[in-house]
C-alpha cells in the first residue's frame, strides 16, 4: 500500500497530478481543494495516498492532508460511492463544510454539491451522521487566507475552462458573482459557479 508520495511535481491539472519520485512518475488523482494548494511545478510537494485496486484497475488517488483524506476514506465506505464520486464531492465543498453538513442533517445544502442528489445526499447523512459528528471533535481546520478578488475572478475562470466550459461562460458566471461578493474565497466562488452552470 503506497500511504504517501514525496517526490517533484511534473504536472497538475484540477483532476489529476504527476509527482516524480526516484525517476518514476506516478499519476495522482485530486480534488480541486488539493489542486489549489499544490505548489507550482516543478516544486517538491507530498501527498497522502490512497491506493484503489480491483481486478481491472489500480488508481492512486491524493490529498494534501491526511484530514482530507480520512474524509475520502469516510466517503468511499458508503454504499454506490466510488473513490471518483468522493472526489467530486470534495471538490464540491470544503472538508470543514461538509462534516458540518453533515453533523447538521443539512440535507439542502448535501444536494447542492453538483453530482449529488437527494438520494445519495440522504443515504451520505444515513451513514456519516454520527461519524462525521466525532471526527468535527477530534479534528481541528485551519483556515487559509483569501486570496485578492483578481485571483480569485482569474483562477475560477482558469479552473472552469480546464473543466470543459467555454471561456466567454466561464467569464460571464464567474465575474458576476466574485465581483457581487469580494470577499468570497476561491473555494466558494468556484462551488457556487459549478452551481450555477449546472442549472442552465
Amino acid at each position: 500500500m503506497i500511504a504517501h508520495l514525496r517526490g517533484h511535481l511534473v504536472q497538475k491539472s484540477p483532476s489529476s497530478a504527476i509527482i516524480e519520485v526516484n525517476g518514476i512518475g506516478y499519476q495522482v488523482w485530486i480534488s480541486l481543494s488539493t489542486f489549489y494548494q499544490l505548489p507550482d511545478p516543478p516544486n517538491e510537494t507530498i501527498l497522502y495516498t490512497y491506493m484503489y485496486v480491483r481486478e481491472d484497475l489500480l488508481q492512486l488517488f491524493g490529498f494534501l492532508t491526511e484530514k482530507e483524506k480520512a474524509i475520502f476514506q469516510l466517503l468511499i465506505g458508503v454504499s454506490g460511492i466510488g473513490p471518483k464520486l468522493a472526489l467530486n464531492i470534495l471538490s464540491g465543498i470544503s472538508p470543514e463544510e461538509l462534516l458540518r453538513c453533515l453533523s447538521s442533517a443539512d440535507l439542502d445544502r448535501l444536494r447542492a454539491i453538483p453530482g449529488v442528489g437527494r438520494k445519495t445526499a440522504e443515504r451520505l447523512l444515513l451513514d456519516l451522521r454520527e461519524k462525521a459528528h466525532r471526527m468535527m471533535e477530534r479534528l481541528e481546520f485551519a483556515c487559509e487566507p483569501s486570496p485578492t478578488v483578481s485571483q480569485v475572478l482569474d483562477d475560477v475562470i482558469s479552473a472552469l475552462v480546464n473543466l470543459g466550459y467555454k471561456r466567454n461562460e466561464a467569464e460571464k458566471t464567474a465575474e458576476g458573482l466574485v465581483r457581487k461578493n469580494p470577499a468570497i474565497t476561491l473555494e466558494q466562488a468556484l462551488r457556487e459557479c459549478l452551481h450555477q452552470l449546472s442549472l442552465r
